[in-house]
């Protein structure tokens, strides 16, 4: 089909959209993969004969993996300039089992699901989506090419005033590598092709189980995400004997008590509510059987923000820790000291050594502190808190002007609006962001040697995506009709909007 003379209002404009999605879905990025670092260098192959103003391809990382992102100007008469941007790295597909085959082509798939389902009898919700011819299986369709196809076409039928630049970004699903370097190359382009960044669009995809009213909407922030971990230095001793020792199993339960789905550590905003934390790892030290109680563990928790500062969620969880501590204190009748990472770093006087990166980001946390530890010479029992992984700052529009104008201008397509995205989200790299990160840093065993984080790039940041249901998951579905006819147009209304308001 061609679409050389398609407008906002032509039937070619979903039809676009529909096709940029089914081809990039059909293109192969696993995170990590080679099909990942393939994939900026053959969107700029394939978009290169549209003529855009620049078509910019850059590295996120070194090594033989080498990814990258892809930048993407549309140059309008005035520097106003909207940005639209998304990940196109996906989760794996082998959990699609026999149809793994189909997993990027969606309406192969889509057919091999509906057959599938109408045997196994296995999920009535999804088949009846399905059937209905209003939902699209595939991998990364919803989360998040789709959202991705609806920005390309949107750019391509747009023909106002306003500068569009596209970042396609690597690395979402792991450590938003690519966001985290398309922020920091924001600022250069702004200066380099003398635009004038108004807005940032994310094109995330939104999960709604019901009747899509959650999913069609504009999300005006992004949750916060930090690492909450514990370092627990106890002191072995024969299990015969528990009472001459500490056991650092006993006092890693203690704190999982104290911090599992603690209400302290939840945050509401209106009807929305961070989830509380749950623990997502927790081991002790010890590699095989004996009667000897383990000398250490390692504990971490995912702890969700919406407006509190990095300062005030660490110093809830210290109380929450000095709880649990004390507990074990009277349990075992022993000193155990509390104290944070920045503490333990304080009293070491070398540079931390870094760590194997062959290994997660936790790990490399744990390794640093147990290094500092065995350094000094600690023998007392101490838990050391702090955190041990990249942070995602929580982040939201602060121009109540700037909401308003947009909220209008989604208002006649149906949409309506949250205040944050439930799921963490590369909108926290580009954000307002509601603190700085100086407490992550200083509490983060690797900042600066596995990994360093610049601040958020303080734009004004919304996410207007596709919905569906299920993704991650070998029925993730993506609702197209909204994806393919509605998405670009309210993409086109936000940037009429946005550019009008000057």
């Amino acid at each position: 089909m061609q679409f050389s003379n398609m407008t906002r209002n032509s039937p070619e404009l979903s039809a676009r959209a529909r096709e940029i999605a089914l081809e990039l879905t059909s293109w192969p990025s696993v995170t990590g993969t080679l099909g990942e670092a393939a994939f900026a260098q053959r969107l700029q192959e394939y978009l290169r004969l549209k003529w855009f103003d620049e078509n910019i391809r850059f590295s996120v990382d070194a090594g033989s993996n080498l990814r990258g992102n892809l930048a993407v100007l549309k140059r309008g008469r005035s520097a106003q300039t909207i940005v639209l941007t998304g990940h196109f790295d996906t989760v794996p597909y082998d959990d699609y089992g026999t149809l793994a085959d189909f997993a990027l082509d969606p309406e192969t798939l889509t057919k091999s699901i509906i057959n599938r389902l109408q045997q196994s009898g296995e999920s009535n919700h999804a088949l009846r989506d399905f059937e209905s011819g209003d939902f699209l299986a595939g991998r990364g369709l919803l989360d998040m090419k789709a959202g991705l196809a609806a920005g390309l076409a949107a750019m391509e039928a747009y023909s106002g005033d306003a500068s569009i630049l596209f970042f396609a970004v690597c690395d979402e699903e792991e450590t938003s590598a690519g966001a985290r370097a398309a922020a920091l190359m924001l600022k250069n382009m702004e200066k380099q092709f003398d635009l004038e960044i108004k807005l940032i669009i994310n094109l995330d995809a939104i999960s709604d189980q019901g009747d899509g009213s959650h999913g069609r909407v504009v999300t005006y922030g992004s949750i916060g995400k930090l690492l909450l971990t514990a370092f627990v230095h106890g002191k072995q001793t024969h299990a015969g004997y528990p009472q001459d020792g500490v056991n650092a199993a006993y006092v890693a339960a203690e704190l999982l008590i104290e911090f599992e789905l603690s209400p302290l550590l939840s945050e509401r905003t209106e009807e929305e509510l961070a989830a509380p934390p749950t623990v997502l790892h927790s081991k002790d030290s010890k590699t095989g059987y004996n009667v000897t109680t383990p000398q250490q563990a390692w504990i971490y928790w995912n702890t969700m923000q919406h407006k509190r500062t990095a300062s005030e969620v660490f110093e809830i969880a210290m109380d929450h820790a000095r709880r649990a501590v004390n507990r074990a204190k009277v349990r075992t009748n022993q000193d155990i000291d509390l104290i944070s990472f920045a503490e333990l770093r304080g009293k070491h006087a070398y540079s931390l050594q870094k760590q194997d990166t062959s290994l997660n980001l936790p790990e490399q946390s744990r390794l640093a502190t147990l290094a500092i530890i065995e350094s000094l010479g600690i023998t007392k029992p101490t838990v050391v808190m702090g955190f041990g992984s990249i942070p995602y700052s929580a982040v939201s529009l602060r121009d109540e002007s700037l909401r308003a104008t947009i909220s209008k201008a989604v208002q006649p397509f149906g949409l309506g609006s949250v205040n944050y995205f439930a799921g963490i989200s590369d909108m926290s790299f580009f954000g307002e962001a509601s603190s700085d990160l100086s407490e992550v840093a200083s509490n983060t065993p690797i900042w600066g040697t596995s990994f360093t984080l610049a601040e958020p790039a303080g734009c004004p940041c919304i996410n207007i995506g596709p919905w569906g249901r299920d993704y991650h998951h070998w029925l993730e579905r993506l609702h197209a009709p909204y994806a393919f006819e509605t998405l670009p147009r309210v993409l086109l209304a936000v940037i009429d909007a946005v550019l009008e308001r000057g």
